[in-house]
């Protein structure tokens, strides 16, 4: 795949609902302001990061479709400020920085992403605010005492290895399929919680499933 290096990349430190977060945001090449993607990652009590691999991977993704991204810590991890405050705490960091987001790019339609424990959160800022899009890659099903309330309305693809250790993908299709409006599924085959040795595979999947929207 050919390489989408971000024209533009700042290292932000936002005031957030418990202090400062830590960003990075990424505006590719040739950006035409159209959409702009907040990204929510792993469990932070469990070395989740923004630079973990897999929300790397979802950044690249929106950059081969000419989105820009905003990449964060939640609340007490690496240069953010607070402590984990069990998803609530978090799922407000991301409803302030979606918003932070779309005042910077006010033309720009609002995706929200997220892996993992920050599937969940996304999947829970998006009930809360107007998103365009929502993807989850193998979302942390069982882990929020508040995903019960989690009912998007809005176009959502869930991405779900077939083989996830972690979170089983049954659990995930009962859960998702539930749903009022339930997404568009994809379980990716021969393939674990952390995507190993399928990164590349799933960079092309989400252009292939979400260009098309564009």
């Amino acid at each position: 795949m050919k390489s989408t290096a971000p024209q533009e990349t700042q290292s932000l430190l936002l005031d957030g609902p418990a202090g400062k977060l830590e960003c990075i945001l990424e505006i590719p090449a040739d950006y035409q302001g159209r959409h702009a993607a907040l990204l929510c990652h792993p469990h932070p009590l469990y070395q989740g990061t923004m630079h973990n691999k897999v929300v790397h991977t979802l950044a690249r993704s929106m950059h081969d479709m000419d989105i820009a991204t905003l990449r964060f810590n939640f609340r007490g991890v690496g240069l953010s400020e607070g402590s984990y405050a069990e998803g609530h705490g978090e799922t407000d960091d991301a409803v302030l920085l979606a918003t932070r987001l779309s005042q910077l790019f006010p033309m720009a339609e609002l995706w929200l992403a997220g892996f993992s424990f920050g599937g969940m959160v996304a999947a829970l800022a998006a009930c809360r605010i107007d998103a365009a899009q929502l993807i989850t890659i193998a979302p942390a099903v069982g882990m929020l005492a508040a995903e019960s309330t989690a009912e998007p309305a809005v176009p959502w693809l869930l991405v779900h290895g077939a083989d996830d250790e972690l979170i089983p993908v049954a659990a995930v299709l009962e859960w998702a399929e539930g749903l009022a409006r339930p997404p568009e599924i994809v379980v990716m085959p021969a393939t674990s919680h952390f995507f190993h040795g399928q990164l590349v595979a799933l960079r092309k999947l989400l252009v292939e499933r979400l260009a098309p929207s564009l």
